[in-house]
């Protein structure tokens, strides 16, 4: 499996540092408020980087942090009238009901930056004794110029970097790229006693701490969108690998930006999405398999027309397992015809986990997926046995499974009234009152029932 790395800004063979075990970092949300579909591409594309590990057979050991405790969090506690800690804890329970409708897997671990106060504390006390790092007035910063590697990952001199950065001005610095790891208490705000006094991290500092403390020393991936290289990551490098003496993560992977109508998502243009709000409209899946369409690297544009596009491709897909099951259910055989060939579907898992090794290029695995279903609703066409479509059907939910996909029973329960008007209009049409079976058709219709008929009899599809 090759991976876009983008400290080397090239494809790389990917080993795990422990054999058959893979570690990886993402940084979660900031909890302040419901996450934005920005926020949502991450979460799909690293709940599927662990997704294709598990199902090639890794273990995986994936950590993804809530930062608690921030400027924000602090802001948006203050104009509720509640502490940051009931703030947090309200938007990390709605954060879960987001993701798994989502679609996206629990982490191993979910650490809070307020649980690892002491981890966080102790990391900085260790830049300090290095002389990494020095405090003023209860502040603790983080000399940027001391670590050599700075600008390594964004691939920009510092010189560059402080030359664009918007950094926070401060007479107190050494410098001005120089970064907080540690914020003295102002009034009204939560504070931890520190050897500096009263006060909070900084958000860089947090990640470090974390992955330090839940994998390691160094990690194999470590992996956000793109508007984390700088400065965010390029901190947690100079940070961890300071203190650590070690490479932080082997691996960095970056997910590509999301515009609104071709244009860059802002709440003062109002286009400003919660995932919540989309889910609404179009389906938490949808959104996934939206995200999944386009290549995790490449820019993506959310619109009506683009989430319609998923709504219709995601329809296909189900169709083509729905009509299979159907005809499993109703085969008049059920061990394999003469010339048939279980083996004729495994061809599209190769295939899958060919595109999926390159730099998990999901755009192309769906479209494997897709010409298994063209394939399928050819087969559906003549008469198979219950064995041989029962291996296409194995093969088709296995990939997307992997994807996490097709995880809706779309054909719901018949209830008995709906179960004897499609008798009364098999009935009609045996007698062949095509007017009745018209009548009952269409009022099955208005009742969100649509009625196939097919060579093995009436198919029943119920509307969600």
């Amino acid at each position: 499996m090759k991976l876009f790395n983008t400290l080397t800004r090239q494809k790389e063979e990917f080993k795990e540092l422990k054999d058959g075990t893979v570690t990886i970092y993402s940084c979660g949300p900031t909890v302040y408020n419901l996450f934005h579909i920005g926020n949502a591409r991450p979460f799909i594309t690293f709940d599927l980087l662990r997704r294709y590990f598990e199902y090639r057979g890794k273990k995986v050991r994936f950590v993804q942090n809530f930062t608690d405790i921030d400027d924000k969090m602090i802001r948006r506690a203050n104009e509720e009238g509640v502490t940051v800690k009931d703030l947090g804890d309200r938007y990390i329970e709605e954060y879960f009901t987001d993701a798994e409708g989502l679609g996206v897997k629990k982490a191993t671990v979910h650490p809070r930056a307020t649980e690892c106060i002491g981890d966080i504390i102790k990391l900085v006390e260790t830049l300090v004794e290095k002389g990494y790092a020095y405090e003023v007035d209860g502040d603790v910063y983080f000399r940027t110029k001391k670590f050599p590697g700075y600008g390594k990952l964004s691939h920009h001199p510092l010189d560059e970097l402080e030359s664009g950065a918007r950094v926070d001005v401060d007479d107190r610095k050494e410098d001005a790229m120089d970064f907080a790891l540690w914020k003295a208490q102002k009034p009204g705000e939560p504070a931890w006693q520190s050897p500096w006094g009263m006060g909070r991290p900084g958000w860089h500092i947090e990640c470090s701490a974390m992955a330090n403390k839940y994998l390691g020393k160094t990690v194999d991936i470590h992996c956000g969108g793109v508007d984390l290289i700088f400065p965010h990551h390029e901190n947690e490098i100079a940070q961890s690998e300071s203190a650590n003496g070690v490479e932080f993560a082997c691996y960095w992977m970056h997910n590509g930006h999301i515009n609104v109508d071709n244009r860059k998502m802002s709440k003062s243009l109002g286009n400003f999405f919660t995932v919540r709000d989309a889910a609404e409209k179009y389906g938490y899946e949808t959104i996934r398999f939206f995200m999944l369409s386009s290549h995790y690297r490449s820019p993506i544009n959310y619109s009506a027309d683009a989430l319609d596009a998923a709504a219709a491709g995601l329809e296909r897909l189900y169709t083509a397992r729905d009509n299979l099951r159907f005809e499993i259910k109703n085969a008049k055989a059920q061990k394999p015809l003469p010339g048939e060939d279980a083996a004729d579907f495994d061809k599209y898992r190769d295939l899958f986990c060919e595109k999926m090794d390159d730099d998990l290029n999901t755009a192309d695995a769906i479209s494997v997926l897709f010409d298994m279903a063209r394939q399928i609703n050819t087969a559906l066409t003549e008469e198979h046995s219950a064995a041989y479509l029962t291996a296409a059907l194995t093969v088709f939910e296995e990939l997307a499974g992997v994807l996490g996909i097709l995880g809706e029973e779309k054909q719901a329960d018949v209830p008995d009234d709906v179960k004897a008007l499609v008798e009364q209009r098999a009935a009609a049409r045996a007698a062949k009152d095509w007017a009745k079976a018209d009548e009952i058709r269409a009022k099955l219709a208005a009742m969100g029932v649509i009625v196939e008929d097919t060579k093995d009899g009436a198919k029943i599809l119920m509307k969600k």
